[in-house]
C-alpha cells in the first residue's frame, strides 16, 4: 500500500454546476505527478461561515461567484494581487495559515499576450469585480481605457473612473454607456456575464454600438460556450485575433497550482489542456 499523502484541494463558490476546475486541476496534477484531489464546495454565502473550518483544512482551494469578495475577510493574509483588486479567487494554506491571491490576473495578461493583442486603445465592456482588474492591468500596461457600463452601474463606475484618472492620468480613462460606445479600438475586452450559457443568445453590444465599434483583437471572457454571440458579431466585422476565456481560465489555475506547488508550466502544456477542455463546452 502507499503511503504517499493524497493532497486535497477544491474550488468554493455556487452554484458551481457548470465548473471546469475538476477537470482542468486534473490535468495540471497529471503533468506534474502530484497525488491530489480536486473537489467541488457548492457553498451558498449563507454558510459560509459555517463551513470556512472544512475549506481551511484543504491544502488550497479555489473561490469563484459569489465568494471572491467575502472571504477576503476569511484569510490570515493577503498577497499582493489579492490587495490590489480586494478580490481573491486562490487560497494557499500553510501551516494552519490561509494566504489570499489573484491570479485572475495573470490568466488575464497571458491570454492578451498569446493572442497578440495590443492595450494601446482599450474598449472594456463592464466593470465588476474582473472587469476592474482588467481596467488596471490595461492601463498599467499603456492603454488609453474606455469604460463601458450599463446605466444601473455608471454611478459606481464613474467613482473607480477618477480613481484611475487620478492614478493614470485624466486622459488615459473615458467612460460611457454600453449603449453609446463608438470608435476604432486595438482591443476590446468583454468583462460582463453576457452571453454566457445558458444565455448563449445575449450580447453585451446593440445597434448601433454594435455597428459602430471596430477592433484588432477581441477578448471574451466567456468560456462557455466556445463562440459568443460577441465574438461572432467582430468575426463578421473581420477581426482576425479573437478569444474565448478559456485559455484565461487555464492559465489562472495553473498559476493556482505553481503557488502550491512552486511548480512552473510552459505555453505549449497549457495550450493542449485549452484545446482539451474547448472541446468539452
Amino acid at each position: 500500500m502507499s503511503n504517499v499523502k493524497t493532497l486535497k484541494y477544491g474550488i468554493l463558490g455556487y452554484p458551481l454546476g457548470h465548473t471546469l476546475s475538476p477537470q482542468i486541476h486534473k490535468r495540471l496534477f497529471e503533468i506534474r505527478n502530484e497525488n491530489a484531489e480536486y473537489s467541488i464546495y457548492e457553498i451558498p454565502p449563507e454558510r459560509l461561515t459555517e463551513n470556512y473550518p472544512l475549506l481551511k483544512s484543504l491544502s488550497g482551494f479555489n473561490i469563484t461567484i459569489p465568494h471572491k469578495l467575502s472571504i477576503l475577510d476569511f484569510c490570515d493574509s493577503l498577497d499582493l494581487s489579492a490587495k490590489r483588486y480586494s478580490s481573491v479567487n486562490c487560497i494557499d494554506v500553510k501551516n494552519g495559515n490561509a494566504v489570499g491571491y489573484n491570479t485572475d490576473c495573470l490568466g488575464f495578461l497571458k491570454t492578451i499576450e498569446a493572442m497578440g493583442a495590443s492595450f494601446e486603445k482599450t474598449l472594456l465592456l463592464g466593470c465588476g469585480g474582473v472587469g476592474r482588474m482588467m481596467a488596471i492591468e490595461a492601463l498599467m500596461h499603456g492603454a488609453v481605457l474606455t469604460v463601458a457600463v450599463r446605466e444601473a452601474d455608471l454611478a459606481d463606475t464613474e467613482k473607480f473612473c477618477g480613481e484611475l484618472k487620478r492614478t493614470y492620468g485624466l486622459d488615459k480613462v473615458s467612460l460611457c454607456l454600453l449603449k453609446d460606445a463608438r470608435g476604432d479600438f486595438t482591443l476590446v475586452v468583454n468583462s460582463t456575464p453576457v452571453g454566457m450559457y445558458p444565455n448563449t443568445d445575449n450580447c453585451p453590444l446593440d445597434n448601433p454600438a454594435a455597428e459602430s465599434i471596430t477592433a484588432d483583437a477581441l477578448f471574451d471572457a466567456i468560456y462557455n460556450p466556445g463562440k459568443t454571440k460577441l465574438m461572432e458579431l467582430f468575426e463578421k466585422k473581420g477581426t482576425e485575433k479573437i478569444s474565448g476565456g478559456m485559455s484565461m481560465l487555464v492559465w489562472q489555475a495553473a498559476q493556482a497550482q505553481t503557488i502550491w506547488s512552486g511548480f512552473e508550466y510552459t505555453n505549449e502544456q497549457i495550450a493542449a489542456i485549452v484545446n482539451e477542455m474547448s472541446e468539452l463546452v
